[in-house]
């Protein structure tokens, strides 16, 4: 099961997204009104995924490439319940995945994750499969330098 940890200043929307979120299958670990606490949740849990509202986006500094420093692999999500183009390409130069908007409507925050979660494995599983057949015997120089041949046996 992924753990989350909501971060949103409104009791009523951390409590609706989760409310979603557990129904859909999600382990929400922590919640809670301010950047400061949520570093401690993310400290102390190590979450998957992360669900932060916009505004403390934006009063929290590089809060959102602290997160990518220290926990490269949690997928971060703006919630918001407005987004213009300059807002979501802000949110992807700073590193957020994905984007939440209020109200929340259960299957579309689901789908989002959902999709979120499926993109990033097929990233990962399409660098690690360029990794390996750039490792693969025959694809690397032989021992002393390019073009050297291997003694004959």
């Amino acid at each position: 099961m992924l753990k989350a940890i909501i971060i949103d200043a409104s009791a009523v929307a951390r409590g609706l997204l989760n409310t979603v979120l557990l129904d859909g299958g999600y382990d929400v670990v922590g919640q809670t009104h301010t950047c400061a606490s949520g570093m401690a949740l993310l400290l102390k849990h190590q979450p998957h995924i992360v669900c932060i509202a916009r505004e403390q986006i934006e009063s929290g500094g590089d809060v959102v490439r602290e997160m990518k420093t220290n926990w490269p692999k949690t997928l971060i999500f703006m919630v918001s319940s407005e987004f213009d183009a300059a807002t979501v390409q802000a949110g992807h130069a700073m590193g957020v995945n994905g984007f939440i908007v209020k109200p929340f409507k259960a299957d579309t925050v689901l789908n989002t994750i959902r999709n979120t979660v499926i993109a990033m494995v097929k990233r990962q599983r399409a660098a690690l499969a360029a990794q390996e057949t750039q490792d693969a015997p025959g694809t690397q120089d032989a021992p002393g330098g390019a073009g050297a041949a291997a003694p004959a046996a």
